[in-house]
């Protein structure tokens, strides 16, 4: 099943998300509608609260509350984006201009805050306290997780273990939640609630990686983001710090110092070094293998269309050009 045929498969179901979405963004506050349909409009997968919708349906769910908790993940994805696009200065997103490269740093802030803080009404009115729990636990690790990757930050020491730390944290955490949120509604038992978060928590990293590999593979149109742009702010990736590790010499020192100091300069140069190593084999090998994961957790669904979705997005996840 393509991504296209789980769009169709779930869009009943994600014209309750986008309902709920809509409802709890309004605000008194006219720049804060303003910027909320600025984001609605800029659009995006919605990967995430799809996935919440697929595994409560998988799950057998028959009520409406996974509307609202796929909004919930929803809105905390896009508060961690709006903070995200801030500290990474960044000017392009999805192909449009970012909030904070049109209303300004402070404004975008401030927003992503009253985005994240009217997560918080939501879960109250989901009403499930393990629903909040998983939440609540879930946005203090990704705020974690953003810490530590802006700790590695134009840091050549750092390691493939402390970045696979960094991406489950920041990045596959809130895939984790989405898909655990779907048995929990589905009062599943324990052993289908853990399949359901650990496949969440393989297909984010997935996820994650793929989109490291794409910063040095794809173009600025599928992408629409800038090619080298985990390069240029010293993020040290996977393809990068395997590189490093797997070169010595002038090239080493190239690439320690492109860390070092950000920008773009001597990119051709490093991707040429990227190429040698086999840096995107072996991340995308990986990648692969996070997939393959993922799909093995959800052995345990019983077969119906919803788990040919998810076993579907694994392998878009991996395919995927942007």
């Amino acid at each position: 099943m393509d991504f296209k045929q789980v769009q169709n498969l779930v869009a009943e179901d994600m014209q309750g998300v986008n309902a709920a979405i809509r409802q709890y963004l309004h605000s008194d506050v006219a720049l804060i509608n303003e910027m909320a349909n600025y984001i609605i409009r800029s659009g995006g997968k919605r990967l995430r609260p799809i996935l919440a919708v697929l595994c409560a349906r998988a799950c057998g769910y028959k009520g409406d509350k996974h509307f609202l908790a796929a909004a919930i993940i929803e809105f905390i994805h896009t508060a961690t984006l709006l903070h995200d696009d801030v500290v990474d200065e960044s000017s392009m997103r999805r192909g449009n201009e970012t909030a904070n490269s049109i209303w300004g740093n402070e404004t975008t802030v401030l927003v992503g805050d009253f985005v994240f803080s009217r997560s918080f009404e939501m879960m109250v009115d989901v009403g499930e306290m393990r629903v909040m729990d998983i939440l609540a636990r879930a946005s203090n690790t990704i705020a974690e997780g953003e810490v530590m990757q802006l700790l590695n930050c134009n840091d050549p020491e750092t390691t493939e273990e402390s970045y696979m730390t960094v991406i489950q944290s920041k990045t596959a955490k809130l895939f984790e939640a989405a898909c655990q949120l779907g048995a929990i509604l589905s009062e599943q038992t324990n052993n289908i609630e853990q399949a359901c978060a650990d496949y969440g928590m393989y297909i984010g990293t997935a996820f994650q990686l793929k989109d490291d590999l794409l910063d040095y593979q794809a173009s600025t149109e599928e992408t629409g983001k800038n090619l080298g742009d985990d390069l240029a702010e010293g993020k040290p990736t996977l393809p990068l710090i395997y590189a490093l590790k797997n070169s010595n010499g002038s090239k080493a020192a190239m690439i320690r110092q492109a860390i070092i100091n950000g920008g773009r300069e001597n990119m051709d140069e490093i991707l040429q070094v990227i190429d040698d190593t086999d840096a995107i084999a072996y991340t995308e090998n990986i990648a692969i293998q996070q997939a393959q994961f993922a799909r093995q957790q959800i052995e345990i669904l019983p077969a119906n269309k919803y788990k040919d979705a998810l076993l579907g997005l694994a392998d878009f996840t991996i395919e995927r050009k942007n």
